[in-house]
């Protein structure tokens, strides 16, 4: 029932991710509000396992977040170059938190853990996908070629750890 919750919890916090432009390319300006939302909910997945988790998810959690502090950072002096604010209430929105299981040691917590992150992966992915198909800024869209190879295999190595513990 608690994985069910963290499932769900990942689930509206995609919701918030999500580009709400429908079919239309997103703008810089959803771009750094998606991924500022992202960056978000992978530091509420370092506040989760603060309190409940083992050492694994610990560390795995804390690399997320400093790569989300530094994702945040180059994405900030792109925000200043090209004069844009991200949309305030998408990204307040974002945060997931992980349901805690009776068992924070065991596969069922690091199976729920690594679940949570696939449709946030999943949803930045495609985010940035859908920009590099008509970007509206060569800052922007050189950062999110860089950043595609990196979210690809996170999200895979996310996908391997759910199907093995």
């Amino acid at each position: 029932m608690r994985i069910f919750v963290a499932i769900v919890l990942a689930f509206i916090s995609t919701a918030a991710l999500a580009d709400s432009t429908g079919d239309r390319t997103p703008t810089a300006t959803d771009v750094i509000t998606g991924l500022y939302a992202f960056s978000r909910f992978q530091q509420g997945l370092l506040e989760s396992t603060d309190l409940k988790g083992n050492a694994e998810v610990k560390n795995l959690a804390a690399l997320r977040a400093e790569e989300a502090a530094k994702r945040d950072k180059a994405l900030k002096e792109i925000q200043d170059a090209i004069g844009t604010e991200p949309r305030v209430s998408k990204i307040s929105s974002a945060g997931a938190s992980l349901a805690e299981p009776e068992d924070a040691d065991g596969p069922t917590y690091i199976r729920s853990f690594y679940a949570a992150q696939i449709p946030e992966y999943d949803s930045a992915i495609t985010l940035l996908e859908r920009y590099l198909r008509a970007p509206d800024n060569s800052a922007l869209a050189a950062f999110a070629r860089e950043q595609l190879p990196t979210l690809h295999t996170q999200m895979k190595d996310a996908e391997r750890t759910v199907t093995d513990k």
